[in-house]
């Protein structure tokens, strides 16, 4: 009887154990991720931020970044992740900046550091090559 009483105890353990475990890594991102919070500000507030393509809000904002322990943006999509500032005013550019998740290289591609803090001044014009790729 007491056999029976202590693998019972041992099963329903295990059984809390695994789904903490799965309760603890939100749905959706990778296990092993936690959570980052990135400051994003703009020289004028208001402006529309994007993260992959995606509305996380207007700025001033404080955005979550699921990334690997060590500090760095995981690996997902085309190997970049993008933020992006759109302009609050007429004669301001929309701002992009992107960083390297890893996620084109095997294994081992670079990643950059999840920065606890973005600014972008949406009146600065870009001196590059800008190419917009449509999904």
């Amino acid at each position: 009887m007491m056999k029976h009483a202590r693998r019972s105890s041992l099963t329903t353990l295990a059984a809390l154990l695994l789904v903490a475990g799965c309760a603890s890594t939100p749905q959706g991102h990778p296990s092993g991720t936690v959570p980052f919070e990135v400051l994003v500000e703009t020289n004028d507030p208001g402006a529309r931020i994007e993260v992959d393509g995606e509305y996380v809000g207007l700025s001033p904002l404080k955005v979550t970044i699921w990334g690997d322990r060590d500090g760095t943006f995981h690996g997902g999509g085309d190997g970049h992740t993008v933020f992006k500032a759109f302009p609050v005013k007429p004669g301001q550019f929309v701002q992009t900046k992107s960083f390297l998740n890893g996620a084109q290289q095997f294994m081992f591609g670079q990643e950059d550091r999840i920065p606890k803090r973005l600014y972008f001044d949406l009146n600065q014009k870009s001196e590059g090559l800008e190419i917009t790729i449509p999904r």
